[in-house]
């Protein structure tokens, strides 16, 4: 019954709306029909005043003219005040800025928030609320909570303390910021990838790896320690054990480390121990000096019997001011300075197999040292000057952008070879010692390609 009555109401209301959408269409038809005959009745009107009237001419072209003011003033009217949605506010004093305009840095962030849903999100937020673009982000996951780093793309105006205060908002806590530059875009696996393949080729590329994948990271290797040490990370300081008995030891003060970059770094070590002592096979040639074919080559340490006569037929002032007094002991030296994993060694060789020049490019923190012995006989004809220039530009394929030799102010020779560089140069004197701080940056077009024949 129920089911029944709801049908014939609902019949019922369905013939009533018929019956009003008629009504209402007659009443529209109906309207439309009047204003037609109203609008013949007043054409009629105004041709009959026109035609027959005494002041018909006069009526038309007033009725022109004011027509024509009509039209005028509404697109004098138009252009003043246009229709559609307004468009963003100038700010005072002058036009409106597109976002395509604006001015923008890049800024390296890291912050930590708590492993829950939802926490990376209120930190987007917060970000994206100052216009802060998010280019990269990687996370370090740990047992209670999340590291979160990110490259960001800000507005030029907005402060380092806006932006903390701005993560601080969205839930973030243990806030890092710096300056990040264009060489930082890239992709992390990427990157990993990449300095894992340079160490395998290279043992010499293995703490430049480092420095590189960890940024301002003060990177120091302790000769014997590494046999009793365990790797480990404690905040701010990580251990690598290394083969050989060296002990690898990073520290960043400003930023501790995570279980994850501890992961990746204890990875790239293990790749160098597995693959032992390795330098890759580069070589050029120098040209002919006096007649003698010259080659600059990675040395090894199956040159060290070669070396050692070397610094046989080098006089003592020689030995002196590369080894700032007396050498006792080069068995000692050479073995340091040919193991590649401290760094890379040039020698140069002549057609015969002596070797009649060394050149040491040493890691140490952000920067490298750069050492030269050159045999009596073979100085003052430029092969100090080659070395130190491919050994700058090995540096610079390294990402090292400073380095430095110690030395005496009595050894003019090593400090036009540095002057040599067309870099500017820092110049530091302490207890006898100077030491001349070159800034690559700056030669990187007139350093040569250091192994053109490598390819």
């Amino acid at each position: 019954m129920d089911i029944m009555a709801y049908t014939q109401s609902r019949v019922t209301g369905e013939r009533q709306e018929r019956r009003r959408s008629r009504g209402h269409r007659w009443r529209k038809e109906t309207v439309e029909l009047a204003a037609v005959f109203a609008a013949v009745a007043a054409a009629d009107l105004v041709a009959n005043v026109v035609v027959h009237g005494h002041d018909g001419p006069v009526l038309l072209v007033a009725s022109a003219a004011a027509m024509l003011a009509t039209a005028l003033f509404r697109g004098w009217l138009a252009h003043r005040h246009p229709h559609g949605p307004p468009g963003p506010a100038a700010p005072p004093g002058g036009d409106a800025m597109t976002p395509d305009e604006e001015p923008t840095v890049l800024w390296r962030l890291r912050t930590s928030v708590s492993d829950a849903p939802g926490s990376l999100a209120r930190v987007c937020t917060a970000l994206a609320e100052l216009r802060v673009n998010i280019v990269s982000m990687q996370a370090h996951p740990l047992p209670d909570h999340t590291v979160d780093e990110f490259i960001v793309r800000a507005p030029g105006a907005l402060s380092r303390t806006d932006l903390a205060a701005a993560v601080a908002a969205g839930g973030g806590w243990d806030i890092w910021t710096d300056r990040a530059d264009a060489h930082e875009l890239v992709d992390v696996p990427r990157q990993v990838l990449a300095l894992a393949t340079r160490t395998a080729l290279d043992a010499a590329e293995l703490p430049v790896a480092l420095r590189q994948l960890f940024g301002r990271a003060t990177i120091r290797q302790y000769p014997g320690r590494g046999d009793g040490t365990p790797a480990g990370l404690e905040g701010h300081l990580m251990r690598l054990p290394l083969p050989g008995g060296d002990l690898l030891e990073l520290s960043r003060p400003h930023l501790p480390f995570t279980p994850t970059e501890f992961a990746r770094a204890r990875a790239l070590v293990e790749l160098d121990t597995v693959l032992g002592p390795r330098v890759p096979a580069v070589a050029a040639r120098i040209g002919h000096l006096d007649g003698d074919e010259l080659t600059v080559r990675r040395a090894t340490p199956e040159d060290k019997s070669a070396a050692l006569a070397m610094h046989a037929r080098c006089s003592a002032e020689s030995l002196r001011r590369r080894y700032h007094g007396p050498v006792k002991d080069a068995d000692r030296y050479l073995d340091h300075l040919l193991d590649p994993r401290h760094g890379q060694t040039l020698a140069v060789e002549t057609s015969d197999g002596r070797l009649v020049a060394l050149a040491h490019l040493m890691w140490d923190d952000e920067g490298a040292e750069i050492a030269l012995l050159v045999e009596d006989a073979w100085q003052r004809r430029g092969l100090g000057v080659d070395l130190v220039r491919r050994m700058a530009a090995l540096a610079l394929e390294a990402g090292v952008r400073t380095v430095y030799a110690v030395t005496t102010s009595a050894n003019t020779g090593l400090i036009s070879t540095m002057r040599r560089l067309s870099a500017p140069l820092d110049y530091q004197v302490e207890d006898g010692t100077l030491v001349i701080t070159a800034h690559l940056a700056e030669a990187t077009e007139k350093l040569p390609t250091p192994w053109p024949t490598s390819h």
